[in-house]
């Protein structure tokens, strides 16, 4: 039976219509797959304003009062990433040389690096924006690396397992192109089991925590929030 969000059909419509406007290059969106039966890892970025950093290496500013939350969830196995973004106070156009402007890139903290995987722009009336679903290896950015080749070319999950830290979530905007908001991917425990290349968890319940549960996660050593999924 197929598992998804509820409102990924929605997303999935809006953000594809953007791609184009947004991209300019040519790209095949990346297909929506159910979400799998069990993850080997989980991750949050809480992205702030105040960490961007240019394709220079140079520390600039974000969209002032911005905040964003990115929870994934890995199956390594069969290359499957699960995301929940949500964005607060990012305002204006969506623009990126990639394909979308909301990125997985490999950098670490302070360093510049390319965008691995792309995902649906967040979108949404008011101050939130946000966009759920899963998407399966092997990956495309549509933005052309130094190779020649996309920069999403040849990259796998285990990478991330490998070395969390060194990759990073943002979204990019006409007036912020460097980043509105950004923020480094942080490993959460999964039912008292540190995963993360080789633990596993089932998927009777998706997880969502926040900045606080994060902390009362490592510390306590269990994810402290559910929250049910639809089937269709």
């Amino acid at each position: 039976m197929r598992r998804t969000l509820p409102r990924l059909a929605a997303v999935t419509a809006a953000t594809a219509l953007g791609f184009a406007a947004t991209a300019g290059v040519a790209f095949a969106q990346q297909a929506d797959v159910p979400e799998p039966d069990s993850f080997t890892s989980m991750y949050t970025v809480m992205a702030t304003p105040d960490t961007i950093i240019n394709n220079d290496g140079a520390s600039v500013p974000g969209q002032p009062g911005a905040t964003g939350e990115f929870n994934f969830r890995i199956n390594s196995d069969d290359e499957v990433i699960c995301y929940d973004i949500t964005l607060r106070g990012v305002t204006g156009e969506y623009q990126s040389p990639a394909a979308t402007a909301t990125h997985i890139h490999e950098a670490a903290a302070g360093q510049p690096g390319p965008p691995r995987i792309s995902f649906p722009n967040p979108q949404g009336d008011g101050d939130v924006r946000t966009s759920s679903g899963c998407m399966q290896g092997p990956f495309t950015t549509g933005l052309e690396g130094d190779n020649g080749q996309d920069t999403g070319t040849g990259f796998s999950l285990k990478q991330i397992e490998a070395n969390p830290a060194g990759f990073t979530g943002d979204t990019h905007t006409a007036e912020f192109a460097a980043g509105t908001v950004r923020g480094q991917l942080q490993e959460v425990p999964m039912g008292g089991v540190e995963t993360g290349a080789g633990g596993a968890s089932d998927s009777t319940a998706l997880y969502a925590i926040g900045a606080a549960g994060v902390a009362a996660a490592a510390g306590a050593g269990v994810v402290m929030v559910r929250r049910g999924r639809a089937q269709s």
